[in-house]
């Protein structure tokens, strides 16, 4: 077991301040298009699914009240889950900062991501 020396005087750590914005518009605009996309593609799919769940010449159908809430349920996780990959792939596009402990990075990125409004800070 080794032993921590506790009488050491703390390091400085040195910190570089980046020379370019925070706010990357091309990373937003592309993580913007990737949330479109993904959103088209989910709300073709949830029809797809909704529609296969029901039949003419069955009357064993889901109810209306079952049927359209299945679909606000969908709605709610199209609207997450491309939120989330636009915004996830917005931050990863963006310009990486120098000079800054990698513990303040793995906050700082998914933090600016997924709150909202936190980007004014910057």
């Amino acid at each position: 077991m080794t032993r921590i020396d506790e009488t050491a005087a703390p390091v400085a750590e040195k910190s570089v301040e980046s020379s370019t914005s925070a706010v990357e518009w091309a990373s937003i605009f592309g993580g913007a298009l990737a949330a479109f996309g993904v959103t088209i593609i989910l709300m073709t799919l949830g029809p797809g699914l909704g529609l296969a769940t029901t039949s003419p010449w069955s009357f064993t159908n889901p109810s209306p009240t079952t049927f359209g809430t299945a679909a606000a349920i969908w709605l709610v996780v199209t609207q997450w889950l491309s939120s989330a990959f636009g915004g996830y792939l917005a931050g990863r596009l963006r310009t990486k900062w120098v000079g800054i402990r990698t513990e303040e990075i793995f906050f700082e990125i998914p933090h600016t991501v997924y709150w909202p409004g936190h980007w004014q800070h910057y």
